[in-house]
C-alpha cells in the first residue's frame, strides 16, 4: 500500500466516523466523489502523477474541516491537511499548495492556478451532472437541519442565484457540464416564476 493510499484510508476512515450525522451533502461521499471528479478532469486535463496526487490530497482535505463546523472550514480543513501530512512524507511547499487548493474553493471560488481551478470544478461538479438533483435535495435537507434554509421556495432562489452566477475554469468541465448546468438553471427559475405566478392568480 502506498503512503497516498493509507493517508486515504485513514482520513476517510474519520470521515466516516466523526462528521455529524446531519451531514447529507457534505459527508465522505461528497470527499469520495469530488476525488473521482479530480481524477477525471485531472486526466483530460493532462495532469501529471506529481500534480495528480496533490489534486487527489487536496481532494481529500478539502471538507474536512467539518469536523469542526460549518464556518471556516476550509482553514480548518487545511489545518488538519497540515497535522497530519508531513507524516506522510509531503514537502512544505506541496502541502502550501495543497492549502492553496482548498482555500480557492471558498465561494466565490478565486482559483489562481491550473490545480486549483481543477479541484474548484471538481468540487462542484455535480452541478452540471444527471445526479444533481438528488445531490442538491441532499444539501437541502442538511442546510435545512442547520436553519440556514428555510423552505423549498428560498432554497430555489437561492440555487438560481448562485448557478446563474457560476462559472466552471477548466475547458474539461465547460466542455461535459456547462450545457447540462443552464438547463438546470432554467428548469429552477421555472419553478419559482410558476409558483409566483399561481400566487399572483389565486
Amino acid at each position: 500500500m502506498t503512503q497516498f493510499q493509507q493517508l486515504q484510508e485513514l482520513i476517510s476512515g474519520k470521515l466516516e466516523k466523526e462528521l455529524p450525522g446531519h451531514l447529507s451533502y457534505h459527508n465522505i461521499d461528497h470527499t469520495t466523489d469530488v476525488m473521482q471528479a479530480v481524477a477525471l478532469i485531472g486526466d483530460i486535463e493532462g495532469i501529471d502523477e506529481k500534480n495528480r496526487r496533490l489534486l487527489l490530497t487536496a481532494a481529500l482535505f478539502h471538507d474536512a474541516g467539518f469536523l469542526v463546523g460549518r464556518e471556516e472550514h476550509e482553514n480548518a480543513s487545511c489545518n488538519i491537511a497540515i497535522q497530519y501530512l508531513p507524516g506522510f512524507g509531503y514537502q512544505p511547499a506541496e502541502i502550501e499548495a495543497i492549502c492553496n487548493m482548498i482555500m480557492a474553493t471558498r465561494i466565490p471560488q478565486s482559483p489562481q492556478n491550473h490545480l486549483e481551478e481543477i479541484l474548484c470544478d471538481a468540487d462542484l461538479d455535480y452541478l452540471g451532472r444527471d445526479d444533481f438533483f438528488m445531490l442538491s435535495s441532499r444539501l437541502f435537507t442538511e442546510l435545512q437541519a442547520e436553519n440556514i434554509v428555510k423552505d423549498e421556495e428560498e432554497w430555489n432562489m437561492q440555487q438560481a442565484d448562485f448557478m446563474g452566477g457560476h462559472r466552471y475554469f477548466t475547458e474539461t468541465s465547460i466542455n461535459l457540464r456547462e450545457v447540462k448546468k443552464e438547463q438546470y438553471v432554467k428548469l429552477i427559475k421555472s419553478k419559482i416564476s410558476n409558483k409566483i405566478f399561481n400566487e399572483n392568480i389565486s
